[in-house]
C-alpha cells in the first residue's frame, strides 16, 4: 500500500447546487470560463474531483486560483493522481528521488513544466540534468508551504449523504484496506462491472475512451450502476472540453451539465446525413498503418480492426513499424441548417466540429455567428 485512503465525510446544505467538476489539468483560463458560464454563486457548493494540475501549462496559479476560490465559496475536493505531489515533498519512499528526476526532465514530461518545475522556475531553484532533489524538498517546503500543505488537506474519497466524489473511483474491498492511490488512479472504472447504492462521481478516465464508434465528450450518468462520469478530455484531447456535472439540490438526481472549450463556435448553411460505417480512434488502441502518407491527409489502416480511413497527417507520430495517431473520427455528423457547432479543424476537404458534445466531420459551408 502507497498510502491509505483518506476518505471524509461532509454535509452539503439543503439549498444550493451541487457543481463537480473534474480534470482542469492546469487549464486555468478553461476553469474560468466553466465557472463563468455556470454562474457560481455564495448557495452552490463547488466540488473538485481530482487533476486540478499538471499536463496544462498553470498547474501552480490553477492551484492558487482555486485556493483563493476556496475562501470566497464552498469549495471541497479530493486528491487525483496528477496532484498529490505533496507526498513526494513530505513523506518521500523509496522510488521517489529517481521518479522525481524523470518528472522534472523536460524529455519524460512530455506536457512542459508541472507543478514542481513551476515552483522552482518561481524561486529561482536550478533544475539541470542531474537536480539535488533533497534540496529540493527543503526548498520547496519552505516556499510553498501554504499550497503544499492544501493539497494535502483534501482527502482521496469524500462521502456525503447521497454521493461518494472520488477521482479515480473506488476500489473493491471494504474502505478500511483501500489504497489512495486505487482511488486517485482507477482506470475504466465504468468498465468494470460494478454497482453501487448512492451515485458514485469520478472523473480520471476520460468519457470519450468509453464510448463507441462516435466520440462524444458530454459526462455519462449510468443510472443503472450509479456511476457518473464527468472527464472531458481537457487538455488531452484536442477536442476535448472542461464539463461541470450540476446537481440542482443535494438529493436530485435531476443532473444536468455545463461544458467549455476554446473552439469558435459556427452556424451550418447546409443539411447532411449521418455516415452509415464510421470508427473513432482513440488512446490506447491507436496504432495504425500508413497506407500513402499526404501533406494534409494520409490513408491509413487500423492495426486492430484493419478500418481504413483517412486521418490529418498532423495528427500521426512515431515511426519504424509502430505509428500511432491522435484521437480521430471520420463520423460524418447529421446536422440541419441553422445547427450552431464548434470547429476543432478546418481543412481542405471539410470541418472537423463538435456538436452537442459529439465530434465529426461536416463538409458544407459554415456562416458567422450575427
Amino acid at each position: 500500500m502507497m498510502w491509505p485512503a483518506r476518505i471524509r465525510r461532509a454535509e452539503l446544505p439543503e439549498s444550493g447546487r451541487i457543481i463537480a467538476i473534474s480534470d482542469v489539468h492546469g487549464n486555468l483560463p478553461y476553469l474560468r470560463a466553466l465557472l463563468e458560464r455556470v454562474e457560481l454563486g455564495a448557495e452552490d457548493t463547488l466540488v473538485l474531483c481530482g487533476d486540478m494540475m499538471e499536463k496544462g501549462p498553470q498547474s501552480l496559479d490553477t492551484l492558487r486560483f482555486i485556493m483563493d476560490l476556496s475562501e470566497k465559496y464552498n469549495v471541497l475536493g479530493v486528491q487525483g493522481n496528477c496532484d498529490c505531489w505533496q507526498e513526494e515533498i513530505y513523506r518521500p519512499q523509496g522510488y521517489s528521488d529517481g521518479y522525481l528526476r524523470r518528472y522534472l526532465s523536460s524529455d519524460s514530461n512530455g506536457w512542459g513544466p508541472g507543478l514542481l518545475a513551476q515552483m522552482c522556475a518561481e524561486i529561482g531553484f536550478p533544475l539541470g540534468p542531474e537536480p539535488d532533489i533533497e534540496a529540493m524538498r527543503s526548498a520547496l517546503a519552505a516556499s510553498f508551504g501554504r499550497e503544499l500543505d492544501f493539497i494535502d488537506s483534501m482527502p482521496h474519497v469524500l462521502e456525503t449523504e447521497h454521493h461518494t466524489f472520488v477521482h479515480g473511483g473506488l476500489p473493491p474491498g471494504e474502505p478500511a484496506g483501500w489504497d489512495g492511490w486505487d482511488c486517485m488512479k482507477n482506470d475504466n472504472f465504468m468498465g468494470q462491472g460494478r454497482k453501487f447504492g448512492k451515485w458514485v462521481i469520478v472523473g480520471h478516465w476520460p468519457v470519450q475512451l468509453y464510448g463507441g464508434d462516435i466520440c462524444c465528450a458530454n459526462p455519462i450518468i449510468d443510472r443503472e450502476s450509479r456511476i457518473a462520469s464527468i472527464d472531458g478530455g481537457c487538455v488531452l484531447k484536442d477536442d476535448g472540453q472542461l464539463n461541470a456535472l450540476i446537481i440542482p439540490r443535494n438529493g436530485s438526481e435531476d443532473f444536468g451539465f455545463a461544458a467549455y472549450d476554446r473552439f469558435p463556435v459556427r452556424r451550418v448553411k447546409s443539411a447532411q446525413a449521418a455516415s452509415e460505417r464510421s470508427t473513432y480512434i482513440r488512446w490506447g488502441d491507436n496504432v495504425v498503418q500508413v497506407l500513402s502518407r499526404g501533406a494534409e491527409f494520409s490513408r491509413c489502416r487500423h492495426v486492430r480492426t484493419g478500418y481504413e480511413l483517412d486521418i490529418l497527417t498532423k495528427y500521426l507520430y512515431g515511426g519504424g513499424e509502430t505509428v500511432r495517431c491522435n484521437d480521430c473520427t471520420d463520423y460524418v455528423l447529421p446536422l440541419s441548417p441553422g445547427d450552431e457547432v464548434s470547429v476543432i479543424e478546418a481543412t481542405g476537404r471539410g470541418f472537423l466540429v463538435k456538436h452537442n458534445g459529439v465530434s465529426g466531420w461536416y463538409f458544407g459551408e459554415l456562416e458567422d455567428l450575427p
